[in-house]
């Protein structure tokens, strides 16, 4: 029997057939490959410029306003710093930001007589690294300010042992005791109902106060035990988080919410969950809450109460975290380690976690349904 191949060489390539080089022509040796971008003309060059300016500033659009206000604030102390070194403001390096912790470290802080807190001198190290960045195009290696932050670090621990305080410390939480006292402290009026779901809701969610702001109808879905709200603004990132009914009617965040809605008479999905109220009729105006107006709420139902400390929009948050970690894993008997601590509080070695309440969360919902009752508590 005759070898194809050697019939096929004899004869040449059959009539109408493709080579295979006219497939996959060769590729040219490595030497005249031109270099990326060498092709390139100047006209493509300067529309990628353009292009880069472009997404630039689109990143910056999207930063919120406290963020860019913060960032200036940041970089206009850094330029008085490097004013008085003779130094440009481009200079940052490990050895100037760590002087610039000195710096700081004895400038005035918010209140007369008082120095800037820690938390701000952070904040500042982050905004200049940013804006070096962002607006002025330096390559800055992502441990720059490891060696400032190290010497912060230090200070703060010399700080702890002298009992010196500074700043206004983390907001004070808002536990179950006093958020019953608010709750009962807000009048059985629109502008009450609407007060009182949010100081709860803020509590179930461990929410942030631009998150309970920024919430529209469609994001809050009845559930047979609870809610399911859809969290979609976020400083981190959006999560899906339930919400099972309260213990007490009282301070249950899903009878709240659902008093506010009747009452409100709240139908467009694409309204705000929290609305405005007219100032002197009281009526429900299409305008949403700012975040500033939803931490103000809470800091007002807490005066009402006559609380012994000022609350805050944060006060929810922590509230929400502490009494997770005091009550919700004794209940379940959870043991966590490690992870971020939100609420402060420790006991032993275990620590409540964000992940950890939306899963203790979930289990109040299968307790719930195995109870059959629709997951209301006398």
């Amino acid at each position: 029997m005759d070898d194809p191949t050697t019939a096929a060489d004899a004869t040449g390539p059959a009539a109408g057939a493709v080579t295979p080089s006219l497939i996959l022509p060769a590729a040219p040796p490595a030497s005249d490959s031109p270099a990326p971008g060498a092709e390139f003309t100047p006209d493509v060059r300067a529309k990628l410029a353009e292009l880069e300016e472009r997404s630039k500033k689109h990143d910056q659009d999207l930063r919120p306003t406290n963020t860019v206000d913060g960032y200036a604030a940041d970089w206009r102390q850094w330029t008085e710093f490097c004013r008085l070194l003779g130094l440009p403001v481009t200079a940052i390096t490990p050895g100037s930001l760590t002087a610039f912790v000195e710096w700081l470290w004895w400038q005035p802080g918010w209140k007369k007589g008082t120095y800037l807190a820690p938390s701000n001198i952070d904040r500042r190290l982050s905004g200049v690294v940013v804006t070096g960045r962002t607006d002025h195009d330096l390559k800055l290696d992502k441990t720059v300010a490891a060696c400032a932050r190290w010497v912060l670090k230090a200070k703060v621990k010399t700080m702890e042992k002298t009992e010196e305080t500074r700043g206004r410390g983390p907001a004070p939480a808002l536990l179950v005791e006093h958020l019953r006292a608010c709750v009962t402290a807000a009048p059985d009026t629109l502008l009450g109902l609407r007060n009182r779901s949010i100081a709860l809701l803020a509590f179930a969610l461990m929410a942030r106060e631009h998150e309970v702001a920024f919430l529209r109808l469609r994001h809050i879905t009845e559930h047979e035990n609870g809610l399911l709200v859809d969290v979609r603004v976020s400083k981190t990132k959006p999560r899906l988080a339930k919400v099972p009914f309260g213990s007490r009617p009282s301070t249950c965040p899903v009878r709240a919410w659902r008093a506010w809605r009747d009452a409100a008479a709240l139908t467009d999905p694409d309204g705000f969950a929290y609305r405005q109220l007219h100032n002197r009729w009281h009526t429900v105006l299409e305008r949403g809450l700012d975040p500033e107006t939803v931490g103000g709420i809470i800091t007002a139902l807490g005066q009402a109460a006559d609380l012994p400390r000022r609350v805050t929009g944060h006060s929810a948050r922590r509230g929400g975290a502490s009494s997770a970690d005091r009550r919700q894993l004794r209940r379940h008997g959870a043991v966590l380690r490690g992870g971020r601590r939100l609420g402060g509080q420790r006991h032993g070695r275990s620590a409540v976690t964000e992940r950890s309440y939306w899963l203790l969360a979930a289990v109040e919902f299968v307790n719930a349904s195995s109870a059959g009752n629709g997951g209301e508590k006398a």
